[in-house]
């Protein structure tokens, strides 16, 4: 049966990119419960694996549901870290947690800051000290943590974020399931807010459209439940007002919802060629960004930190930041060369193959034997490290 996990974090019915990720990593390790953060507002029913919840602002939440892990057979605790997750200043709940643990437990980071405040250093460094092992998502995010706030390299894990098993199939057999016969389909997913660049993306289909009368973009996803909370739709409507005055009605399209793994997949194989035009050149893992990769999508890109390592070696198209001229000269000119494209879509999925959740799953499993025997080097050994 391998390791008793226990996967502390978000997850779904909840819609969140970390929920998401917990659940498809707990079904690919297999032998796991879940304790979900939540929002004592929320009212949300959770399936059976859900076996304890925490409320997110209420530390002697967090005291109990240690207590009732450390005493449930469980062997070990997966940890889904980002700092807006937990209660206190930057999440610092989650540290009286991991104090009254009795097992050990792994922290997968969604975040690693290059500048962090003195709170979130305080806590990332806490956190990495009292926890067996750190699992991030890239190279570049185990060197900021070794060099910005002193993890053991012997206790960093790379392993990828996982991916679904996707065939890699010719976009048109998929379009018509969207209506999108006979079009250039550009595609853009994942929660909507600011901070994402759909601006330039939406500016730069302005000179798009002019080298390929064809062209659509469409930005696919419901707005982040968050932003619903404090403006509601103001920044969708920005965005719509701008597709609006810049006469881009034929040519963008927002798909105003939050979709399923298979239809997001199918979506995917839709496009001709993805877009992350991302402004923050810090971010450390892209989620979105991955499963382009497992869908065989060429991407173009801001050289964000998980961008520029990921769409290395031509598995993508790299353009400057802030520019939406620099994007319509990447999405015209793979747009225009069929070849080309079909030689990054290749590329990119190859390199998504060791990716999948059945791989990752499989990484996370012997990284849970691993610290359950009490061992020191967990990230010294190859096994548990997926390069790329």
């Amino acid at each position: 049966m391998g390791t008793r996990a226990a996967f502390v974090s978000t997850y779904p019915p909840r819609r969140c990119g970390i929920a998401t990720f917990a659940r498809d990593l707990a079904t690919a390790v297999g032998n796991s419960e879940i304790v979900a953060i939540h929002r004592s507002e929320d009212r949300i029913l959770y399936p059976l694996e859900v076996t304890g919840r925490i409320a997110a602002e209420s530390r002697p939440d967090y005291l109990r549901a240690a207590d009732m892990i450390s005493s449930s057979g469980v062997e070990v605790v997966s940890l889904q870290h980002e700092y807006g997750l937990f209660g206190g200043q930057d999440g610092s709940f989650i540290l009286d947690f991991l104090d009254r643990l009795r097992v050990p437990a792994v922290a997968t980071l969604h975040t690693v800051l290059r500048q962090p405040s003195l709170s979130q250093r305080h806590v990332m460094k806490r956190l990495i000290d009292r926890t067996a092992a750190v699992v991030v998502m890239s190279k570049v995010a185990a060197r900021l943590l070794h060099d910005g706030y002193g993890a053991e390299p012997a206790r960093t894990v790379v392993i990828p974020h996982g991916v679904p098993d996707l065939p890699l199939v010719n976009p048109g057999l998929r379009k018509s399931d969207f209506g999108l016969d006979g079009r250039s389909v550009i595609l853009s997913f994942g929660l909507l807010g600011p901070g994402k660049g759909y601006e330039h993306a939406i500016e730069a289909m302005s000179r798009v459209r002019k080298d390929r009368p064809d062209a659509l973009y469409v930005v696919l996803g419901a707005t982040h439940p968050n932003l619903i909370r404090t403006e509601g739709e103001a920044y969708r409507d920005r965005l719509r007002r701008m597709v609006h005055d810049l006469g881009l009605r034929e040519h963008v399209r927002f798909v105003d919802r939050f979709v399923g793994q298979e239809e997001l997949g199918r979506w995917l194989q839709a496009a001709d060629v993805f877009v992350t035009p991302y402004p923050n050149l810090d971010q450390i893992v892209s989620g979105t960004l991955s499963y382009a990769l497992a869908a065989g999508r060429p991407a173009v890109s801001t050289p964000f930190a998980y961008a520029s390592e990921v769409l290395a070696d031509g598995r993508g198209v790299l353009v400057a930041p802030n520019s939406p001229e620099a994007l319509a000269d990447g999405l015209s000119g793979l747009l225009g060369d069929q070849a080309w494209r079909g030689e990054i879509g290749r590329r990119a999925y190859a390199f998504s193959r060791e990716r999948i959740w059945r791989e990752v799953g499989a990484a996370y499993r012997t990284l849970f034997a691993h610290v359950t025997r009490g061992a020191e080097t967990v990230g010294e050994r190859p096994a548990l490290v997926a390069h790329g």
